[in-house]
């Protein structure tokens, strides 16, 4: 592509520069690339601008702002070409520069603060052909390649989704988070369809509010051409998500309890139970009504299927169908994982790191459990102090046994963050083990064969982070050793 065609509706100019990639990181820059210089939080791209020219780079594409042009003035040799909020561009840009590809895949988008990871694979067991960009990684169900944020960069976004088209994947299931859309990171991207989870605290050390928040959530709404919206009918912000609907888009919602709204089509549950081998529970729509029993833990998971038969059945599936491929899914790593059982004590592993997302658990681990209830959590450092004490008042609440522990302590006092967590706690319930791994073990020893554990925070998560540095570190296997440690003993 031409550099001039590439730009052309952001900036005037004749250049005949043939563009063979684009770059943001100076040092994966090619000959031929154009190098993209953002004005980044911490540093301007353009700091990295002889790197990327050394390499090959035909052009720099940069953020005027924060002291962008001073430094621009500096570079010598090639074209640069200023582009007001860039980071907000690049997306389109990018778009440009891949053919469009949102345009030929169907992309889902789905955000809220719980269960997107978890709708995203669901989905990609449920459609045919279906990719996944995510908190797992991106590509192919069982074979995904890493990501490093939730929602990649705008750049990565759009070869990924080249990418996955020249694969011959159809649709995209794709977490979109409240960071990514308050950057741009999606913006290009067409949505076949959107999914609203859920709404519940969390990221206010970056949003500031609930309402910010909220509102970055929504941004997905203004996205064009979006052809159905899945709302969760029993969210307490669900009326503020409806309302923001286009009147273009149709809207499906979905309820665990029953809940109907006129004006969309609602696919709704009734005649819930819980057994040792899952949920089982009717689900209907319009006049149909359809028995279901899943291999999956926890009434949340009901609404995450929800979530994902309306997407399936607003894209033309059956819903005999679909019932059937739901008795054989697989239950995603690190989001209620169950490990152990028999004469051993049953041990859930989960991501849960809201206190939405723990009281959710810990409820619906409950249903399951005939003996007593054990927690093992803590909160991350440098995040959201607010939400700690509320944590260690749900830990309280629900849990028989609690074990307060590191989650990722990155610069903050491991002491601290603990005593943050127990600071309105009142009972005798509670124990803080600072070392994880001894925490875990703690639990998985001393529980009973008939109790259940929940081991919470950081799900798939492999590594713990210290003072900068990110250590091994696997809640699924600190688990899976405990417990052979006492099969062994038995």
């Amino acid at each position: 592509m031409k550099l001039n065609a590439l730009l052309s509706a952001w900036v005037g100019g004749e250049s005949d520069i043939d563009v063979t990639g684009l770059a943001l990181d100076s040092r994966k820059v090619i000959f031929g690339h154009v190098f993209i210089a953002l004005a980044g939080f911490n540093q301007h791209g353009l700091l990295y601008a002889q790197q990327a020219i050394d390499q090959g780079a035909c052009a720099i594409v940069y953020d005027p702002a924060e002291n962008g042009l001073t430094l621009a003035a500096k570079i010598k040799g090639l074209p640069l070409i200023a582009i007001v909020d860039l980071g907000l561009k690049l997306g389109e840009i990018a778009s440009r520069f891949y053919g469009f590809p949102s345009q030929k895949i169907d992309v889902i988008g789905i955000t809220g603060t719980n269960g997107k990871t978890s709708c995203s694979h669901f989905l990609s067991q449920l459609l045919d052909d279906c990719a996944i960009i995510g908190t797992l990684g991106w590509g192919e169900r069982g074979a995904l390649r890493e990501t490093i944020n939730t929602t990649p960069d705008a750049l990565s976004v759009q070869q990924m989704l080249f990418e996955l088209l020249g694969n011959d994947k159809k649709t995209v299931a794709m977490e979109v988070s409240s960071h990514a859309l308050a950057q741009g990171r999606v913006n290009g991207i067409c949505f076949k369809g959107v999914v609203f989870t859920n709404i519940s605290r969390d990221h206010l050390d970056y949003h500031g509010t609930m309402d910010a928040y909220l509102q970055a959530k929504l941004i997905l709404l203004d996205k064009p051409g979006i052809g159905f919206a899945v709302v969760n009918l029993d969210d307490p912000y669900v009326n503020k998500v409806i309302a923001r609907i286009p009147g273009s888009v149709m809207t499906w919602g979905i309820s665990a309890t029953g809940r109907i709204l006129p004006g969309m089509e609602c696919v709704w549950v009734k005649d819930m139970y819980h057994d040792a081998e899952g949920i089982g529970f009717t689900v209907n729509w319009r006049t149909n009504a359809q028995a279901i029993h899943v291999p999956l833990y926890g009434d949340f998971n009901v609404e995450n299927i929800l979530a994902t038969l309306a997407v399936s059945l607003a894209m033309g599936s059956d819903l005999i169908g679909l019932a059937h491929k739901l008795h054989f899914i697989k239950p995603v790593a690190g989001r209620m994982e169950p490990l152990g059982g028999g004469l051993l004590p049953l041990v859930f592993v989960d991501y849960a790191h809201t206190p939405d997302a723990l009281e959710k658990v810990l409820a619906s681990v409950r249903k399951h459990c005939q003996g007593d209830l054990w927690v093992v959590f803590g909160c991350g450092g440098n995040r959201d102090t607010g939400k700690r004490s509320q944590m260690g008042n749900i830990a309280e609440q629900w849990a028989d046994y609690v074990i307060v522990t590191d989650d990722n302590p990155r610069f903050e006092a491991s002491s601290a963050i603990v005593e943050d967590i127990i600071q309105a706690c009142q009972s005798n319930k509670i124990q803080a083990i600072q070392n994880r791994k001894d925490a875990i073990h703690q639990a998985v020893i001393n529980a009973t064969a008939i109790d259940c554990i929940v081991v919470a925070g950081k799900g798939h998560e492999t590594y713990q982070e210290i003072e900068g540095v990110r250590m091994p570190f696997s809640d699924r296997q600190v688990v899976m050793d405990a417990l052979n440690m006492r099969l062994v003993n038995l």
